[in-house]
């Protein structure tokens, strides 16, 4: 696999050089789809090939021209004799969520460093480079003080550099992946830009991350959804095909629906990036909120619905010769990945909306999305609209008010939802004009089960929408926009 990842198709390197016939390096749209395609069948060795091209864009970007030439074009190398694979070495025992209180200690050394202390969550530990944080011995503490640096694994005479791996971590999922605890004995360092510059440098590739995780968990969710339909559509209850019982076909939308929220709103994320690196303003500001609104919400899905998919398979759904338990312990991993829910929650509601307004953005960029979806019926534009500002209101609302920052998980859940189903219905009708509007259908489940469901100890009703909306996703056959229109149209939406 790691054959195919670094050196067939080249995903390390895919933003910095040409690969697979491309004639520049890929935009993040291009880039996460192919994160996409190779995580439905590894997801562990995906975090390899991200973190490498991740560290390398970082040596690139601010190394010395002595580091670009040295590190820099290695890391992006195609040639398996001459890459140097990266990672980014973040987490120790006294920083993990609050980076601030990173310990390890540099000391200078010429125009060098020497690295002293530990980093204790390491993933790719075995790598030829990597970019970490550290304090300089005399510096401040708190974020303030850190400055990144490029740690080489072996030295320019070929020996090893003054480091060791104590022990690789026994984690639960991802286990093709090797992360460990490494203790640095005065280690070889070189300054990898300004000096107490490190926490905005290393913040330069979490947008990068993010949402390179949300595309992740989308994957993960997807193949979880091949494994729940080929089991529904050869599997025989009760004298019936699996796929036409009532409560399995419940089952098999939760899976569904949460797998293409995660694929709409990673890939949108992703064209956000590529504008914002082209230099557009309202861009960055869009992306500064939709990152770790993205981030937060796919990959908390995601667990959910991998376990859902254990249960649709039954008792297979527990043996290792199926890949479902598999998919289940991989769900885990991302949620901790570049902030657990909680700091993406704080980070979307404290600081993105709180402290940067960027929540204007988001309003403005969904107006405008529901605006653009031509053949979208009225009553639902009106529906979403009034239901994204209500969202994006309420996560204010959060935000200026200290004692309801408890509520931020749940804000930041709305504002995804909001998100995802403007989002679906827009691709909806703009993928329906040749004939597949189903993700218009899509879109109404997010907002009934999601965003704006009815009471639960309300009277249940039979809702003929559902019905005929599960029916058509289920479906092979192409769903046309008119039909997709009435659907959301019915019941409750009008």
């Amino acid at each position: 696999m790691e054959k195919v990842g670094f050196f067939e198709f080249g995903l390390h390197a895919a933003p910095h050089r040409p690969i697979l016939g491309w004639p520049t390096g890929v935009s993040p749209p291009v880039k996460f789809a192919l994160h996409y395609l190779f995580s439905q069948a590894e997801f562990g060795l995906m975090c390899p090939l991200a973190v490498t091209e991740l560290a390398a864009m970082l040596v690139l970007r601010y190394g010395s021209p002595e580091l670009r030439e040295k590190y820099g074009k290695r890391m992006i190398s195609l040639d398996p004799a001459e890459l140097l694979q990266g990672a980014q070495f973040m987490t120790e025992k006294a920083g993990g969520s609050d980076v601030g209180a990173n310990e390890l200690l540099a000391v200078p050394d010429g125009d060098r460093f020497r690295l002293h202390g530990e980093k204790w969550f390491c993933s790719n530990a075995d790598c030829g480079v990597a970019v970490l944080l550290a304090r300089i011995d005399g510096d401040p503490p708190g974020t303030a003080g850190l400055t990144a640096f490029v740690v080489p694994r072996d030295l320019d005479d070929g020996t090893r550099n003054a480091y060791r791996i104590v022990r690789l971590k026994d984690k639960m999922g991802s286990k093709s992946l090797a992360s460990g605890e490494i203790a640095y004995d005065g280690a070889v360092a070189y300054m990898l830009g300004e000096r107490r510059r490190g926490v905005k440098i290393l913040l330069d590739q979490v947008n990068m991350s993010r949402l390179s995780h949300g595309m992740r968990a989308a994957a993960t969710m997807r193949r979880a959804l091949h494994e729940s339909l080929a089991f529904a559509r050869s599997r025989t209850l009760f004298g019936k095909p699996a796929i036409s019982q009532p409560l399995m076909r419940r089952q098999l939308l939760q899976v569904l629906i949460p797998a293409e929220q995660a694929l709409s709103t990673s890939c949108y994320g992703g064209d956000v990036l590529r504008r914002a690196e082209q230099g557009s303003n309202s861009a960055a500001e869009l992306l500064r909120i939709i990152t770790p609104v993205i981030k937060m919400r796919s990959n908390r899905d995601n667990v959910a619905a991998t376990g859902k998919a254990i249960e649709i398979r039954g008792g297979n759904g527990v043996i290792e010769d199926w890949v479902n338990s598999r998919l289940l312990r991989y769900s885990f991993i991302p949620v901790l990945w570049e902030g657990t829910s909680v700091i993406n929650a704080i980070d979307t509601v404290r600081r993105a909306i709180g402290r940067e307004g960027a929540q204007r953005a988001l309003r403005a960029e969904l107006h405008r999305l529901l605006a653009e979806a031509d053949g979208l019926p009225a009553v639902y534009r009106d529906r979403l609209r009034g239901l994204a500002d209500r969202s994006i209101d309420y996560a204010e609302q959060v935000a200026k008010q200290p004692g309801l920052e408890k509520y931020s998980g749940l804000a930041t859940s709305r504002l995804y939802h909001a998100l995802s189903a403007v989002l679906l219905a827009w691709e909806g009708c703009r993928i329906g004009r040749t004939g597949d509007a189903r993700r218009l259908l899509m879109s109404r489940f997010v907002v009934e089960h999601r965003l704006d469901p009815p009471s639960p100890l309300a009277a249940p009703e039979a809702a003929a929408w559902e019905d005929e909306a599960e029916a058509l996703l289920l479906d092979d056959a192409p769903v046309p926009l008119a039909q997709a229109g009435a659907v959301v149209s019915h019941g409750r939406s009008a």
